[in-house]
């Protein structure tokens, strides 16, 4: 190695540390903040009981506060009776308050404002610190309903039979029953490749929908086989799995065949592709409708992972779509002709 790529190691070493010690502070004063709003609303929740304070003591100390405070923002009368209401939502739930100090203090005014139940507070909690939810994309999925999505439709996939122990859990975790496409501000009928460009513009924001770790490798990806070429729509690295993911998309129904065809893509990227360190790849399907029953038939026979799920593209059907978005035998003519599978 030159003493120039030496240098340009160094470099890019140091520069890993200032980003790293940033991102550090910033979570440090987070947590800090966090920790004042929370002691300032207990302090008024427990004055306001000991003294029989009403509620004029809160507009008062915003008042003398901002006064002290001028060049200070976050001490409104509005912004005090959230933190009131902050500390008496989580005082008895010792888990939460942990949570909630990872998230920024908008986040959290969104959730327990918005959310009443233990459980959905946590689901939302937690993917917006484990997959780095910003505001606008938590204000998305919590009116888009993506907790009861995630509990009330189970996951169809063959993890169990087709992956190592050790991994089934966390290749389950890695995937939905249900995902959001509401971000692609799609309000017509489109093709499979109309779909794929939509998201690969969009990359950024499919990947926080797709979950922690991924890694986008490309769209279209090609595999050969002989002289014979194919393309999968979709490649992903999940750096938590260690393995190559391929997202098929069908804007149709979901139909049996499709599990054999990423059956059969997945065999090439294991033999072509994955790195002897790496674990199996797993294939997602995503269609924009499915039956269980049909699933966990075609899935029955598939030897690599593959796991399916429905997406949506608006929260609810406008009436105007209601019986005119195609079904895959419908669209199937247009992408033989027009465009490569």
């Amino acid at each position: 190695m030159t003493a120039g790529s030496e240098y340009i190691k160094f470099l890019n070493e140091i520069k890993s540390r200032i980003i790293t010690a940033r991102i550090q502070a910033i979570r440090s004063v987070n947590q800090e903040l966090i920790r004042l709003y929370w002691s300032i609303g207990k302090t008024i929740v427990e004055r306001q009981k000991k003294y029989k304070w009403g509620d004029a003591v809160v507009e008062k100390l915003a008042s003398d506060l901002k006064e002290d405070f001028k060049t200070t923002l976050g001490f409104s009368t509005q912004n005090l009776w959230f933190m009131r209401q902050f500390y008496l939502e989580y005082k008895n739930d010792s888990i939460l308050q942990q949570l909630v100090r990872e998230l920024p203090w908008g986040h959290n005014i969104l959730i327990f404002s918005r959310i009443k139940n233990t459980k959905e507070r946590t689901y939302y909690l937690k993917a917006s610190v484990e997959m780095g939810w910003s505001r606008n994309v938590l204000l998305n999925q919590i009116k888009a309903g993506a907790y009861h999505y995630q509990k009330n439709i189970p996951k169809q996939h063959n993890f169990l039979k087709t992956l190592p122990i050790h991994l089934t859990e966390q290749a389950d975790e890695s995937i939905k029953s249900v995902y959001n496409l509401e971000f692609l501000d799609i309000t017509k009928s489109v093709i499979e490749r109309d779909l794929e460009r939509r998201l690969v513009e969009r990359i950024k924001r499919f990947m926080l929908e797709l979950g922690k770790g991924f890694c986008f490798l490309g769209n279209q990806y090609p595999l050969t086989l002989g002289k014979n070429e194919y393309f999968v729509d979709l490649l992903f690295y999940n750096r938590l799995l260690r393995c190559l993911v391929v997202v098929e998309l069908k804007t149709g129904k979901f139909e049996p065949e499709y599990a054999s065809k990423m059956d059969f893509y997945l065999q090439i990227l294991d033999e072509q592709v994955k790195l002897k360190n790496e674990n199996p790849s797993i294939g997602i399907i995503l269609c924009a409708a499915k039956d269980n029953i049909v699933v966990e038939y075609a899935l029955r026979s598939t030897k690599k992972p593959v796991g399916v799920a429905e997406y949506y593209l608006t929260n609810k059907l406008p009436k105007y779509l209601m019986g005119k978005l195609p079904d895959a035998n419908a669209l199937k003519l247009p992408i033989q002709e027009g465009l490569k599978p």
